[in-house]
């Protein structure tokens, strides 16, 4: 196949393009279904608890129920209340965040553990859901509309871990929705991802940019509610405890003790090659920067965009050092918009590959990376963030294609 056949992408109709879908979203279902049927005792068949992560979380909130909130950021405490729920030592998860999240988890553990993890991933997975389905538009309102919603790969990779990545979709998602019709909330939303302030530090920069001023403060005046909220329910001790402990998050990074094939960032991509610490920071600075002067590009090239958006959610994946396969179910809403955009006026050329490559991207970045040294998600993400640039500013000839 040359590749003006690739670009055009001919191949990838709307039609193929939903009876694939729909047999991802069955094999992942099955998936799912199979893994939890195959548990004994809330254990998984690698002898993992269900929801791994989560096993973080709801300890978190035992400990915080119980008045002793800085002891999530004890190790040994953590870890122990976590070998007690679990009846053996499976290893520890540990809670990297700041005590805004604490605030989240608080209820969790007031629930047995598996029935809090259903209703964790319920709750927020329905956050996602609705998020998604915004972003999407009244034209995918039908059933086609939702598989692309549920069969997207980091929504199973989401499940499996126990984690906040719905949570994350939908605050970063809907604050993308709300920047020009509701400027206020759209800062609340993004202000409350300082539960997770590594995937935030594009977010002033590109507020700032745009010149979201009422969004900014909003934003910020959120994110100081929340920290008053926990330090008002939880106490100094349990910042200081979190201060304190914050060097571990670091050094999880530097380490590799997570795992370079399970990030997802320019960094790890260095390291998983061999590069030192300071290569390292460099690339991600550069990857960071490069996302920063795309912003200002598109806002010259096109203010008040609709691409503003989405291309504000990408960047902010590109600039954080510290991204998990998990945290590409934020992708869900530039991924909504780009189909949406090319469904109702055509596809420029690339973009239907590119929208499935970055569409298959969480179900094989982590596998491709650890068996073939290939990190994929940086490259791909910073084609689809020149993607959503060209396509906002208005770029390229769109080529007229079947409705999906």
């Amino acid at each position: 196949m040359s590749l003006a056949a690739w670009s055009r992408a001919d191949w990838l109709t709307a039609r193929r393009a939903r009876v694939w879908g729909w047999l991802l979203l069955g094999v992942t279902a099955a998936i799912a279904i199979g893994w939890v049927a195959a548990s004994r005792g809330g254990l998984d068949p690698t002898g993992k608890p269900l929801g791994t992560d989560f096993t973080s979380f709801w300890t978190a909130s035992k400990l915080a129920l119980g008045g002793t909130s800085q002891l999530a950021y004890d190790v040994a405490a953590h870890h122990a209340q976590q070998t007690a729920l679990i009846g053996r030592d499976t290893g520890y998860a540990a809670f990297f965040y700041p005590p805004i999240f604490l605030l989240i988890c608080l209820p969790l553990a007031s629930l047995p553990y598996l029935a809090s993890l259903a209703v964790w991933l319920t709750g927020t997975g329905a956050l996602y859901w609705r998020m998604a389905r915004a972003w999407l538009g009244p034209r995918f309102s039908n059933a086609s509309g939702a598989m692309p919603i549920l069969a997207f790969p980091a929504v199973l990779t989401n499940i499996g871990h126990g984690q906040n990545g719905f949570l994350s979709a939908a605050l970063f998602g809907g604050g993308a929705l709300w920047l020009q019709r509701r400027p206020i909330l759209a800062g609340v939303c993004l202000g409350a991802l300082a539960y997770k302030p590594h995937l935030g530090i594009m977010i002033p920069i590109a507020l700032a940019i745009a010149g979201r001023w009422k969004t900014f403060a909003a934003a910020g005046a959120a994110a100081l509610a929340l920290a008053a909220a926990s330090y008002g329910l939880f106490g100094l001790e349990t910042w200081r405890a979190f201060l304190a402990d914050s060097g571990l998050a670091r050094s999880a990074l530097e380490q590799g003790l997570v795992g370079d094939a399970k990030m997802q960032s320019a960094f790890a991509a260095v390291r998983l090659w061999g590069g030192g610490l300071g290569v390292a920071y460099w690339v991600q600075a550069l990857a960071a920067a490069a996302a920063a002067a795309g912003l200002v590009w598109l806002r010259r090239r096109a203010p008040n965009s609709g691409a503003e958006g989405p291309a504000m959610i990408v960047a902010a994946l590109l600039a954080s050092p510290f991204l998990l396969d998990y945290d590409l179910v934020i992708l869900a809403a530039p991924l909504a918009w780009m189909l949406r955009e090319g469904a109702a006026k055509g596809f420029l050329s690339w973009e239907k590959v590119l929208l499935l490559a970055a569409f298959v991207l969480p179900a094989v970045s982590r596998t491709i990376a650890a068996d073939a040294k290939l990190p994929l998600a940086p490259f791909v993400m910073a084609a689809l963030f020149v993607a959503v640039l060209r396509r906002g500013a208005g770029e390229g000839a769109p080529r007229a294609v079947a409705t999906p």
